[in-house]
């Protein structure tokens, strides 16, 4: 693949953070470890990772907002630094996890305030049929529901016209309906050729909005592939979800003894509740049932489904996402 071809090329990055303290002898803390990513144009790109693993520090070198302390960053064929910053921010458009707008400023005199810094930018009106806003133009922020705030904020970063549109988090917090509304306007924003780089700590938003998805821990990028292909590494596509009485399952039934039942690939345990994944849920499922009976576990739930990116961040480190709240 050409350069032509990719919005983003991250190559060696590299970005160490130094805490409060005498004369800077703070802790250092590596959030950014060599890192190397590629983001192609016209696809929606998955960023995700626990606290702490890096992803917001490498959007915000990706924004210009951050200076790496080594590697190189290429932004849309630009590196910045290079005296044309200003031109390739013109080119972006941002929207952090949470925006402040002026409370009492309409919808309409928000967006006019942002369009002014985008000469040649999209129309106002245009803005507000992406994001569902038309009526809603006149009313004042105060007046507004977390989704539709979170909508403008999308809408102020469109204004420009972007190439690359980062999405940090966008849709926390929100209720199920304005998550779907936002997922249809990253989906629009796509299919017109803009390319999106979204971080986030929802699977199933990953998973139906992400042509590509990167899962980053300790500042490296530890899996890169489509849904289905990081789903499929797992070596199984089917999961069985376990509900014991608490303490039975270490006590009595142990991790070691699900783990070498017939077509399990994992396992994970917490005293009440196992997670399998497997390869065969018809031979794995009958021999968990018989091995619960045969110890005396009494079963309180069971579920089967398919395997998701859930199960793939599990699998490769051992927390879930949302286990130590967002970055």
């Amino acid at each position: 693949m050409t350069g032509g071809d990719l919005a983003i090329e991250l190559r060696g990055l590299r970005k160490t953070w130094r805490g409060a303290g005498w004369r800077g002898g703070g802790k250092v803390t590596v959030a950014v470890d060599g890192l190397d990513l590629d983001v192609r144009r016209g696809e929606v790109f998955g960023l995700l990772g626990p606290n702490g693993a890096g992803k917001t520090t490498t959007v915000e070198i990706c924004e210009g907002l951050t200076v790496p302390d080594g590697g190189s960053v290429t932004v849309l064929g630009r590196r910045w630094g290079g005296g044309d910053d200003q031109a390739l921010r013109q080119r972006l458009g941002v929207c952090l996890q949470e925006s402040k707008f002026h409370e009492k400023a309409t919808v309409r005199e928000t967006l006019r305030l942002f369009a002014s810094f985008y000469p040649g930018g999209r129309a106002i009106d245009e803005v507000l049929a992406l994001v569902s806003l038309q009526e809603k133009a006149d009313a004042r922020q105060s007046a507004l529901s977390g989704g539709q705030r979170q909508r403008l904020a999308v809408a102020t970063a469109l204004l420009g016209r972007p190439e690359l549109l980062f999405l940090d988090e966008p849709t926390t917090g929100l209720d199920p309906q304005s998550r779907r509304q936002l997922w249809d306007v990253v989906r629009g924003f796509r299919r017109d050729g803009g390319t999106v780089v979204l971080t986030t700590h929802y699977m199933d938003e990953a998973q139906q909005l992400c042509d590509r998805v990167a899962i980053v821990d300790h500042g490296k990028v530890i899996a890169l592939g489509t849904p289905v292909e990081l789903i499929r590494s797992l070596g199984a596509e089917h999961c069985i979800d376990v509900d014991v009485e608490p303490g039975a399952l270490g006590a009595r039934v142990t991790a070691a003894d699900l783990q070498a039942l017939p077509g399990v690939q994992q396992c994970e345990c917490d005293g009440a509740r196992a997670s399998l994944t497997v390869a065969s849920v018809h031979r794995a499922l009958p021999a968990m049932l018989e091995l619960l009976a045969a110890r005396g576990v009494p079963l309180r739930g069971l579920a089967t489904r398919h395997a998701t990116l859930e199960d793939v961040f599990v699998r490769l480190t051992g927390r879930h996402l949302r286990d130590e709240g967002a970055q």
